[in-house]
């Protein structure tokens, strides 16, 4: 076993080592299916951006995902395919030109797509804007019912714009803005979807959730509390939504750093008034061109490229896997990092007052979204150089302090924003708001800053701050022993961070929650050694096996059990040895998407997570368990 391991541990770090840029960076496809590839080509063809190339390789991408019955799917084990998927992709093939309804991948797309509903049983808010902002439906009411006067609330009433998480407001505000004015743009390029309306979109339902009437109610009241005429105050709206967006594009002309959003900044910009050739439409235009990622002949446009989180998270494996910090690779990557720390004071701010920036962002053009997550990352990155370099040491501190002050009022961690917990908002009749809406707590975020606390600084849980983070994961530990994790799937992940964050602040190995943890954990055990579970698990919210074992997976179970138990077993060992086979195979368990981003509507396969998540999983077993 131990040649066996290390073998791996030299392979791995060997090809890293190999594939590092020269400026210190890893770059590793962030895929995200096929929804981003659907927006640009609609998009391009509305907008007769002249770039063919890439429009006829993101219609081959498309093309080739779907299935044979005709759909496509957001993950392999989706059964019956997903309608949103279908029909974005249905959508962008035509509107490319390079299909045509007589073809017959088309056809069988548009039976699968009629089999269930047609237009009218789509729930992805994103993909109704589309067809929306390209005349093949009305506005829907869960957008048109929330007022742009929203924006100007303060943030001491019940409800403002500063209580959506900073992911749902930079995507929410565009939309409100083509809401507001109905807005909708055509072209000789645009399909037409009409034969897909089982009945017309807008006389379906939308089922109105819990407490949505309370909501708005207390958008009425707001509006009551405005002062001016009507005229005066929905034009000064219009006004802070364009400032809004405008003041959050980055220097590669995208919002936010995010294509989806950016996607929906160029048509409100339109509904806005500014000409299709203005240079803020142009930059955002190449900005997302240059997100694409091309791998194995393919092309696809990355959400948002991971440079950031892959370069931090490898820099800090390999030394795991004990290359040393003076090494070359190690060298460059922390100095690629350094740059990267963020020192803008932005809308983290809002409910973080007084603390000086010092996160880091998810891609390389992020300068104004950090999170907590990347910060830890590139912190345990650049840990080494701290007690040699000032100017390391300097950026460690004020990274830390930023972590430490992101800590939530309950005691847990959130991903981007501080207590941004507000219920109401999850009422909002938008499919998903629940975990689109707000950044609660959450056990991975939680488990993963506990971890760093504790392996990285010392802190355990006799300081109060680490107690009450520690007690956050036991409160939330679910009764079967596992914890959701928010942003990789799902319970696994979520079960991974909370046990090596609750091992590392010195929580003992004897207590109930971890205990309970270690036992799921080997009773979801793959008869193979393995585990795996679906993507499934996280719409709806409660563990799905996926029937075979996938590398980060099994690597995040493995990690966890290593943390906590003194000695290896006969489990432990089993699973090291699958995951090791598992790195040697290349099939769809290889590709199968173990990153969320919300639940039901938007998955990612890491391309880098087959490197990450196994260097470290092998490392940490040799390091604890090597003189065995």
């Amino acid at each position: 076993m131990r040649s066996a391991v290390d073998d791996e541990i030299e392979r791995l770090t060997t090809a890293l080592i190999e594939q590092q840029r020269q400026d210190g960076s890893w770059h590793f496809c962030f895929e995200n299916g096929t929804a981003i590839d659907a927006y640009v080509i609609i998009l391009f063809r509305v907008l007769d951006v002249p770039n063919e190339a890439l429009i006829r390789q993101l219609h081959d991408r498309i093309l080739a995902a779907q299935q044979p019955d005709g759909c496509w799917r957001l993950f392999t084990d989706e059964e019956e395919g997903n309608l949103s998927a279908s029909v974005e992709a249905y959508y962008a093939l035509l509107y490319s030109g390079y299909s045509q309804t007589t073809d017959e991948p088309i056809q069988r797309a548009r039976r699968y797509i009629l089999s269930k509903g047609g237009l009218g049983k789509i729930t992805n808010i994103l993909t109704k804007a589309i067809l929306s902002i390209t005349g093949q439906r009305k506005w829907p009411a869960s957008i048109s019912s929330i007022p742009l006067e929203i924006l100007l609330f303060p943030k001491y009433f019940p409800i403002n714009i500063y209580d959506f998480s900073g992911y749902s407001r930079i995507h929410l505000i565009p939309m409100l803005i083509m809401g507001d004015k109905q807005f909708s743009i055509t072209n000789a390029h645009t399909p037409n979807l009409s034969d897909l309306q089982v009945r017309p979109v807008d006389e379906v339902e939308e089922p109105l959730p819990r407490g949505y009437q309370e909501m708005q109610d207390s958008i009425k009241t707001g509006l009551g509390w405005l002062i001016g005429t009507r005229r005066h105050i929905h034009e000064t709206a219009i006004t802070r939504a364009e400032k809004f967006m405008l003041k959050r594009i980055e220097a590669d002309g995208t919002l936010y750093s995010y294509a989806s959003s950016t996607i929906l900044m160029i048509f409100a910009l339109l509904a806005l008034g500014y000409e299709q050739q203005h240079p803020l439409i142009t930059d955002a235009i190449q900005g997302l061109t240059d997100m694409q990622f091309r791998y194995d002949g393919t092309t696809t446009i990355q959400n948002s490229p991971s440079t950031v989180w892959d370069t931090a998270l490898l820099a800090y494996a390999l030394q795991e896997a004990g290359i040393p910090a003076d090494h070359p690779a190690i060298r460059r990557a922390a100095a690629y990092l350094l740059p990267r720390q963020q020192h803008k004071t932005a809308d983290w701010s809002i409910h973080n007052p007084g603390t000086q920036p010092g996160g880091w962002g998810f891609s390389e053009t992020n300068t104004i979204n950090p999170d907590v997550d990347d910060s830890t990352a590139a912190l345990r990155a650049i840990l080494s150089f701290s007690n040699t370099d000032p100017s390391y040491l300097k950026s460690w501190n004020r990274g830390l302090n930023w972590v430490l002050s992101m800590q939530n009022k309950d005691g847990g961690w959130p991903a981007f924003e501080k207590d941004t917990n507000n219920e109401m908002l999850t009422w909002l009749a938008i499919d998903g708001a629940k975990s689109a809406a707000i950044d609660p707590s959450e056990a991975d975020l939680t488990g993963r800053t506990l971890e760093y606390l504790g392996n990285f600084t010392g802190l355990d849980i006799r300081y109060p701050f680490i107690k009450q983070g520690a007690e956050w994961l036991i409160g939330h530990q679910e009764k079967d022993g596992s914890w959701y994790g928010r942003w990789g799937v799902c319970y696994i992940y979520g079960t991974w961070a909370a046990l090596t964050g609750l091992a590392a602040v010195d929580l003992s190995a004897n207590h109930e929650t971890l205990q309970n943890g270690v036992r799921w954990l080997l009773d979801i055990q793959n008869p193979d050694g393995g585990w795996g579970e679906s993507c499934r698990s996280d719409r709806l919210r409660r563990y799905v096996p996926l029937g075979e074992s996938t590398p980060s997976q099994t690597a995040w179970a493995l990690d966890a059990l290593i943390a906590v138990q003194a000695q290896p077993t006969s489990e432990t060992d089993q699973g090291i040895q699958r995951l090791i086979a598992l790195l040697h195979e290349d099939d769809w368990k290889s590709t199968y998407p173990t990153g969320a981003g919300l639940p039901g509507h938007f998955y990612s396969h890491y391309h880098s997570y087959r490197y990450i998540w196994p260097l470290l999983t092998l490392s940490h077993y040799k390091q604890k368990y090597g003189k065995n």
